[in-house]
């Protein structure tokens, strides 16, 4: 029966989402799935439960892969958020084949448990209802400002550097050939060629990041719904389960943020960004590199919107094709700025 309950995922979500499982005794339960885990959120907390996938890159197989897992998230979140990550917490298994959270019975799996951030302070929610003050991203671009300033610095190859960059085009490349329709499949090999030149020609400005030392140990998923403003913005989510992706230029990170602002309507965030980053690190990033790295920043996030197609039932099919143009567009608009 435990190696049952162990595998028994339905079973899991099932009592997760039912007001009983709480010891806080929530007046409700929100449930969201995301391509990685199950996510119940209360009146006053979130719980993460890890789905059992394994795949390039990552393993949440096992339950101790999962509880690795669970700890790495809160040890590596709480550089940005040390207050909202309050720690693991065990699924038990008790006597009469009941679940409890924290009980005395048998571990058979772990959650991440969150203090809930209001929605209403998320960036992307600021930025769509155009409520969002300077004092507010001011205070943003200060904290990741120092967060870069700090971060520890990652020894990079050059060749695995470039590498890495071509290799994200020959994904993205072969995702819209494989599920993207005609016009994405074009959109998306115009792009491709355009970073891929862009490497090929200027590949000295690349490989001067690693000269100056400036890959670090960053957050590897900066968006603004993993933001929340404030005199202490706390920004949660980091990309815990892949080291690789977090090993990131800062500029690239700050890129993508101001890339996405841009998506959500809102060009001045980041000119903010930079100024405080540069100022904090002395480090004064050509515009053409800003450029080159929104436009690969965008061309990921348009392959991972396609990649949902892939999904088994594929939620809101008529969403992804959408957005992955919507990425593409702001692709191919930067790559027209990339001087080739």
């Amino acid at each position: 029966m435990i190696c049952g309950m162990r595998d028994d995922i339905g079973g899991k979500v099932t009592f997760l989402a039912s007001l009983g499982a709480y010891a806080e005794r929530p007046t409700r339960v929100e449930t969201i799935e995301t391509h990685y885990s199950w996510v119940f959120l209360t009146d006053r907390y979130v719980y993460k439960l890890k789905k059992p996938l394994r795949d390039d890159g990552f393993d949440f197989s096992t339950p101790e892969a999962r509880q690795r897992n669970a700890e790495a998230e809160v040890l590596l979140n709480r550089r940005l958020a040390s207050d909202v990550y309050v720690g693991v917490m065990p699924l038990t298994l008790e006597e009469g084949h009941k679940l409890s959270i924290e009980g005395n019975g048998v571990v058979i799996d772990w959650l991440v448990k969150m203090r809930r951030l209001p929605d209403e302070r998320m960036l992307d929610r600021r930025l769509a209802r155009g409520d969002w003050h300077y004092a507010d991203v001011q205070a943003l671009a200060d904290c990741l400002a120092k967060f870069f300033a700090k971060a520890g610095r990652i020894k990079t190859e050059p060749t695995a550097y470039l590498a890495r960059f071509r290799a994200e085009c020959q994904a993205s490349r072969d995702a819209f050939h494989s599920d993207g329709n005609p016009g994405l499949q074009d959109a998306a090999d115009y792009v491709v060629r355009c970073i891929e030149a862009f490497i090929r020609r200027r590949h000295d400005l690349l490989l001067q990041r690693l000269e100056d030392r400036r890959i670090a140990e960053g957050h590897g998923d900066l968006r603004p719904e993993h933001i929340c403003l404030g005199s202490a913005p706390r920004i949660i989510d980091c990309l815990e389960f892949r080291a690789d992706l977090r090993a990131l230029d800062p500029v690239d990170e700050l890129a993508f943020l101001a890339m996405e602002c841009e998506r959500l309507g809102v060009r001045s965030i980041g000119p903010v960004l930079f100024r405080s980053y540069c100022r904090r690190t002395r480090d004064c990033p050509a515009p053409v590199l800003i450029t080159f790295y929104k436009a690969i920043g965008a061309l990921i996030r348009a392959r991972i919107a396609i990649l949902h197609l892939r999904e088994k039932p594929v939620r809101d099919p008529e969403k992804w094709p959408r957005r992955a143009a919507e990425y593409l567009e702001i692709a191919r608009r930067e790559c027209r700025h990339l001087g080739l």
